[in-house]
C-alpha cells in the first residue's frame, strides 16, 4: 500500500522530526509512505497566501483526504477500517497554521478530524502518523492497540 502525506511547510520542531522519523520506520513494515512538503506562501494577506499555497497542492492532481477540524471523526478501529478499503489511494493533505484554501477544501474527497481539540499543524503530522501506525497494527492484529 502507498501512502502520501502532503503538508504545508517544513517541520521545524526537533522532537516532531524525531517522531516523524520513528513512525516512518514503523510504518515501513506495512506501507510505502512518502512525505511531500509544499512551500508555504508567506504574506500579510492570509487569504491570498492560502490560495497560492493551495494552488501548489492542487497542482499535484491527486485525490486526497483533508485533515480538517470539521471533518469526520473516527475511533482508532474505525479509522483502521476506513483506510483498509481496497483500491483507494491514501493521500493525506495537512494545511499550515491557518489551514488550507477554500478550493483545497472543496476538492477534497473527504475530510477527516483527528480530534475536536485543536493541535498545531506540526503536532497534527505526528498524531496522524501515530494513528496510521495504530491502524495498521489493528488491521494486522499485531498487538500495539489494546
Amino acid at each position: 500500500m502507498k501512502i502520501r502525506l502532503i503538508w504545508t511547510g517544513k517541520t521545524k520542531e526537533r522532537f516532531i522530526l524525531d517522531g516523524v522519523g520513528k513512525y516512518l520506520k514503523l510504518l515501513g513494515r506495512y506501507a510505502d509512505v512518502s512525505i511531500t512538503e509544499i512551500k508555504e506562501e508567506k504574506g500579510a494577506d492570509i487569504r491570498r497566501s492560502l490560495e497560492k499555497t493551495g494552488e501548489r497542492i492542487l497542482k499535484l492532481k491527486l485525490p486526497y483526504l483533508l485533515l480538517d477540524e470539521k471533518g469526520r471523526s473516527f475511533s482508532s478501529v474505525e479509522f483502521a477500517e476506513y483506510i483498509s478499503r481496497p483500491g483507494y489511494p491514501l493521500n493525506f493533505v495537512l494545511g499550515g497554521a491557518y489551514g488550507v484554501s477554500e478550493k483545497v477544501k472543496e476538492m477534497a474527497d473527504s475530510r477527516i478530524a483527528l480530534s475536536k481539540m485543536t493541535f498545531t499543524h506540526e503536532m497534527t503530522r505526528l498524531i496522524l502518523m501515530e494513528q496510521m501506525y495504530r491502524a495498521f497494527t489493528i488491521i494486522h492484529k499485531s498487538g500495539y492497540h489494546h
